[in-house]
């Protein structure tokens, strides 16, 4: 292939390589194409990936072929990719960490389509910095996952604490709330799963706590596994291994009703980006848990 194929000094290996087929959305994605869709977005993605170990998911014949995670980072990389140690349930592991353009685009060489971050820093691994709730639809249908949603963030206030929502790129949303590095995992999920129930009591027929798709209905899954320690949540600007090329995009709460899981892709973020930039840019100070907790504990009795 004559064309240049090196891309924030990482060298492409098959850039031609389709890793998305064409369809309704546009034409094929390549390796090459993935390669420069990181770069591009780089400086609007890197403040959420910095610090963060992440798992790879790796797709080596594109989205129609078979996949993997990769979480213990493989012996082949190169030095420049940072990485972090890390305890998991088959012991200690080295896991990458995403700091700069470079590595960025080497995942993608390394047909990464999606790094999954987890909630916590390398400075402190069992103390997470931001509570993730995953709105996923059980059935088909925008508006219930959209309320759904919407009722997450106005508890959320209702408690005092500033959210911000984004995309997952793929059927829901992600509802984030920043944290101080100041409570355990246990503490964070505890307080976002009694959250949750609160939620689902006042709405039994929309929202679920009830992770068994056999047992959901049609009812919002109110998803808050990811709080926990080294569970991941998909970043902002992550592609997804979905038709078209999909990104996760972060959104203000004015958006939630116009802009759909999966509108933005590789091919149109940039344009999204050039007009308002990155509306995580400014993100909240992190707030603490303890009047929140409070003012559920009076919610709940």
């Amino acid at each position: 292939m004559s064309e240049h194929t090196e891309v924030a000094g990482v060298e492409i290996s098959k850039p031609g390589k389709e890793l998305f087929p064409a369809s309704e959305s546009g034409p094929a994605v390549t390796k090459l194409d993935l390669a420069r869709y990181y770069e591009s977005v780089v400086e609007a993605m890197l403040p959420h990936l910095e610090g963060r170990p992440v798992n790879m998911q790796r797709f080596p014949d594109g989205i129609t072929g078979s996949s993997f995670y990769e979480k213990k980072v493989p012996s082949h990389f190169p030095d420049f990719v940072r990485t972090v140690e890390v305890n998991t349930s088959d012991g200690r592991q080295r896991q990458v960490v995403v700091d700069d353009a470079r590595s960025l685009v080497y995942l993608a060489q390394q047909a990464c389509i999606t790094p999954h971050t987890w909630l916590s820093r390398a400075d402190d691994l069992d103390r997470p910095d931001h509570l993730v709730y995953d709105l996923d639809p059980s059935v088909p249908g925008l508006p219930a996952v959209r309320r759904a949603t919407r009722l997450v963030g106005e508890l959320l206030d209702d408690l005092g604490l500033v959210s911000v929502v984004k995309t997952t790129g793929s059927r829901g949303y992600h509802v984030m709330v920043p944290l101080p590095q100041e409570w355990g995992f246990d503490e964070v999920r505890d307080f976002a799963r009694d959250a949750a129930r609160v939620l689902v009591d006042r709405e039994p027929d929309l929202l679920t706590l009830e992770a068994r798709k056999s047992k959901r209905g049609d009812r919002v899954l109110v998803d808050v596994q990811r709080n926990g320690y080294g569970q991941t949540a998909v970043p902002p600007y992550a592609v997804r291994a979905r038709p078209g090329a999909p990104v996760s995009t972060p959104i203000t709460w004015g958006e939630l009703g116009r802009i759909e899981p999966d509108q933005h892709t590789v091919r149109t973020i940039g344009r999204r980006l050039s007009r308002g930039g990155d509306r995580w840019a400014d993100l909240p100070r992190g707030q603490s848990l303890g009047r929140a907790r409070e003012k559920l504990r009076r919610l709940s009795t």
